[in-house]
């Protein structure tokens, strides 16, 4: 259960109001939209699943939207219908099979990309296929589309086992190559691997954005270490469900959100 946010964590910088108190919100995990035959650490839906879980948002009232967003409408007071949809590592796929299905139930996310990695395939898993990575163009396209874009650090690196020199250019750097890129702020952060310690979230909050997003940060908590809950091909009606329920009732209102 999370606890409250510590000293390292204050009420956000960037350019999104500061939350009111509240329960940390609902936001969703995912990375690839393809085939996920080949799926050792089940980072893939297919189209069909997706667009049934969005389908099964819509049917409850709720919608889709990005992180900023959400959290925008939370510091109003606002938002109790919308949930968080992110989607980590900036695979091609997302522009073929994610972004039509969000436009066909006028859903929005954010996607947590890779400046470092534009065009390359995720290295980082020692299993499974190689997945492609969007280019600088279908990044802008996702943009245009009205996809927020968040940065998940240059190269995707495990940021609690980084040294000094490497934090920074993996939180400040991909920031201002994302920026130049998207010819817009850059106020998403997402902790590679959702791993994040106060060192982390520190240099996260100093470096300018918003908010950042992990996916069990304890009692880190806050802004700058948001929850998040995976979302995957066995994921049917009655599973989302429980998920949403079982987060509403297990996460304590946290100062700043």
């Amino acid at each position: 259960m999370a606890a409250s946010v510590g000293p390292v964590d204050s009420a956000p910088a960037g350019g999104l109001p500061a939350p009111r108190p509240g329960p940390v919100p609902w936001v969703a995990m995912y990375h690839s939209v393809g085939d996920c035959s080949d799926d050792p650490y089940r980072i893939t839906v297919t189209p069909e699943r997706l667009g049934r879980q969005l389908a099964w948002l819509r049917r409850r009232g709720l919608r889709g939207v990005s992180v900023a967003e959400l959290l925008a409408a939370r510091a109003r007071g606002a938002g109790r219908d919308l949930v968080g949809l992110t989607f980590d590592d900036g695979y091609a796929d997302f522009v073929t099979a994610a972004l039509p299905l969000l436009r066909r139930w006028e859903c929005t996310a954010t996607l947590f990309v890779l400046p470092g990695r534009l065009g390359g395939d995720n290295a980082w898993d020692p299993l499974g296929p190689r997945k492609p990575l969007l280019d600088a163009d279908g990044v802008r396209r996702a943009a245009a589309e009205g996809v927020e874009i968040g940065s998940h650090g240059l190269t995707h690196v495990d940021l609690a086992e980084a040294d000094d020199l490497t934090l920074k250019a993996e939180v400040v750097e991909s920031r201002a190559r994302l920026a130049e890129l998207t010819g817009a702020p850059v106020d998403g952060f997402c902790y590679p691997y959702g791993t994040v310690d106060a060192r982390a979230v520190t240099a996260v909050r100093e470096a300018g954005y918003a908010y950042a997003c992990a996916i069990d940060p304890g009692p880190l908590t806050g802004p700058h270490a948001l929850p998040r809950v995976h979302v995957g091909q066995h994921d049917t009606a009655w599973r989302l469900y429980l998920k949403h329920r079982l987060h509403r009732l297990r996460r304590r209102p946290v100062e700043g959100l």
